[in-house]
């Protein structure tokens, strides 16, 4: 059975809607513990869309799991891990345009920029994870950029529009997995994972961790909403009475 990475940052992106104190994604990431997840996650993007630096740092003193940085291999990102200095740092590829990541990290293509990045945060005892597509070409860049972790991109499978598609989509999943597994990486999943596809992608031999962000911040909306509205009833009634 996998573990279960919870990613709080559209908890953030509730919050930094209104520039506001709340949601507090640390509050979230205390909830999700207590849950019984096995590690929070949080992207710091260069633009700092939802996630802020002052959020890494309450993070990396208050988890008490094990916390997972997504990143660039921007120099600027780096300087702030290397100082946070997570458990876990995930480089992933970033655009400014972009809603969420849409793809994995081309380590092929900038082998000798991941591999520095990759050896500039091992020096500090974080483990390093590359989030990159199940494409055996990027699996073998990852081995030899020196990372003993790979986070395979799911948003193929998780967007599949019929269920051909995904069992198409499911068997590359299952082979990137065997593949690095044998190169002697540990293997994540991740992206675009909800309550209806998850279970099919933890049950691939071998995967170590799910990480899951969206779906998990979606449904908590909805089936914590009612509380919320109760609360909020008890709350001004209660305070209407003392008013009379």
């Amino acid at each position: 059975m996998p573990k279960l990475g919870v990613n709080i940052d559209h908890v953030a992106t509730i919050r930094q809607a209104r520039r506001a104190l709340e949601p507090d994604p640390v509050w979230a990431a205390a909830i999700c513990e207590m849950a019984g997840c096995d590690s929070i996650v949080a992207h710091l993007r260069e633009d700092r869309r939802h996630i802020q630096d002052r959020d890494v740092e309450i993070l990396r003193k208050s988890v008490s799991t094990r916390f997972n940085l997504e990143m660039s291999i921007n120099k600027e990102i780096v300087r702030i891990a290397g100082k946070i200095r997570p458990d876990q740092s995930t480089l992933v590829p970033e655009k400014r345009q972009e809603l969420t990541t849409e793809g994995g990290l081309d380590v092929k293509g900038n082998l000798n920029q991941v591999k520095r990045v990759v050896e500039d945060l091992k020096e500090k005892n974080i483990a390093v994870s590359l989030f990159i597509d199940p494409e055996k070409i990027q699996i073998e860049a990852s081995k030899k950029s020196g990372a003993s972790i790979i986070e395979i991109h799911t948003g193929n499978y998780a967007g599949a529009k019929n269920e051909t598609k995904a069992k198409q989509e499911l068997a590359r999943l299952k082979e990137a997995a065997s593949f690095g597994l044998k190169l002697g990486l540990a293997v994540n999943m991740g992206h675009g994972l909800t309550y209806q596809n998850a279970a099919a992608v933890a049950n691939i031999p071998g995967v170590e961790e799910l990480n899951i962000g969206h779906s998990i911040i979606s449904r908590a909306v909805m089936v914590g909403l009612f509380r919320a509205v109760v609360e909020m009833k008890e709350l001004i009634g209660a305070n209407k009475g003392r008013q009379g």
